[in-house]
């Protein structure tokens, strides 16, 4: 298989949590975080449980696999952001099988290593369980029989009951299952269950989330995903006061090999002095984390943007998002057209095109390359350009690292990705209802 492939595959990042290893999953590195601080480390980093080759030799082919899924998911968000609410604790965000972020964790007693993808957009929990039918790896699932605390969640909970593409005995008894899509060919269905969740040393009983036993029509990230949406099945929801509805995180650069960022889980060990601005709530798709964009500047310029394409309209869906499993900055087209056009107007050409990128150029030119600023309410983040650009490994060639959102009928939404996060620290506090960004070197 060629380096692309096993790259789109094996995914971009892992979090290690300072939990011990079990025989599924070796333990290259002990971590050196405790408590709820936790390690973060990517796919290609020398800690990486996956032994995944490097990157490939040209640094812009290789984000662009690793952004390959990214049209899709920002659809499927854009989608998302103007239904109606409904309650699905299986399986909510799971119909785009990527994930750039997983999280080291272990489910059960005694608890079974998973490496689960970390979402801020989705709420529920689920992994494969044994003997799932469809799913890639059955050698890394989770095995209920052997644990002590397991427990399917029975179809008189209102749990089950309030959710969509269950399949009840009509008179009520029985396990809670579900049948879900995914991926528009696939379907896949699971118990609702319970179990103990463990995140580095903190333990979590009772955890709710949908055990796997079979996919049709394609297959399911590996390990399952943990859900850091704001919706009544995430984690921050079902760890009440542990957590204080509080998280941040600092993503270290893509190509960083010797060193990690931090997930920190709950109040304690956050920023004490970071500017803010005000989360906004969807009541159609609570999950998702609005903020207020105002505004985009290109240098000294403010982009000449229509004020109602940046407006949050909960009935449309339309605003903006900060999202962790989205690689490159989206933008709808009138928005990005218009900061890229004034990009390019600043900046001597010629330019050319590469993948999603259409604004390369000579980067004997990225030092007089103008900076670019969000304009958040409260908040102004410069980027970095290190976060607006991206480079080739031999150096010969830098992109603007945006893109424009698929042109469709739900294409209202604009996404801030994880590639414009790196060396920030993003601290969601859902209690006080507001988003910190700070400069950070997560390296």
């Amino acid at each position: 298989m060629e380096h692309s492939s096993i790259l789109a595959t094996l995914l971009l990042f892992t979090i290690c949590l300072s939990t011990s290893s079990n025989a599924v999953i070796r333990d290259p590195c002990p971590s050196p975080k405790t408590g709820s601080d936790l390690s973060v480390i990517h796919i290609y980093d020398k800690c990486s449980p996956f032994n995944p080759p490097k990157p490939a030799s040209s640094w812009v082919n290789t984000v662009l696999n690793m952004a390959s899924s990214d049209p899709e998911r920002v659809t499927y968000l854009s989608s998302l952001a103007g239904q109606k609410p409904t309650s699905v604790p299986v399986a909510s965000g799971q119909v785009i099988s990527t994930g750039n972020y997983v999280v080291r964790a272990k489910i059960g007693t005694p608890g079974q290593l998973m490496f689960m993808v970390m979402d801020t957009s989705n709420d529920a929990a689920w992994v494969p369980c044994t003997a799932c039918n469809g799913c890639s790896s059955t050698a890394a699932a989770f095995a209920p029989n052997t644990s002590t605390t397991y427990g399917p969640v029975d179809c008189s909970v209102p749990d089950c009951t309030a959710v969509s593409g269950l399949a009840c005995p009509t008179d009520g008894s029985g396990n809670c299952q579900f049948t879900r899509p995914y991926g528009g060919d696939s379907i896949f269905s699971a118990t609702l269950s319970r179990d103990t969740l463990t995140l580095g040393n903190d333990t979590i009983p009772s955890y709710a989330f949908g055990c796997v036993n079979a996919v049709t029509g394609g297959s399911a990230p590996p390990q399952g995903l943990l859900g850091l949406g704001r919706g009544s099945m995430s984690l921050l929801s079902q760890t009440g006061s542990l957590y204080s509805g509080v998280f941040s995180y600092c993503l270290p650069s893509f190509k960083s090999y010797y060193f990690s960022g931090s997930l920190k889980l709950g109040p304690l060990g956050q920023p004490k002095s970071i500017k803010t601005t005000p989360l906004l709530k969807n009541p159609h798709r609570p999950s998702l984390y609005y903020v207020n964009l105002i505004g985009i500047s290109v240098g000294r310029v403010n982009v000449p943007i229509a004020p109602e394409l940046l407006a949050f309209n909960p009935s449309s869906g339309a605003g903006t998002i900060i999202d962790s499993g989205t690689v490159i900055t989206r933008f709808v087209q009138p928005i990005y057209n218009a900061t890229r056009d004034e990009f390019r107007k600043q900046l001597a050409g010629p330019f050319s095109t590469l993948g999603a990128f259409d604004t390369c150029f000579a980067a004997t030119n990225d030092e007089v390359a103008p900076v670019i600023t969000l304009h958040f309410e409260g908040l102004d983040l410069k980027l970095p350009l290190e976060n607006s650009l991206i480079h080739s490994s031999s150096g010969s060639l830098a992109c603007l690292a945006m893109a424009a959102a698929p042109n469709n009928v739900n294409s209202v939404l604009n996404v801030i990705a994880n590639l414009q996060q790196q060396n920030l620290r993003i601290l969601f506090d859902t209690v006080n209802s507001r988003i910190g960004i700070a400069r950070e070197v997560c390296n």
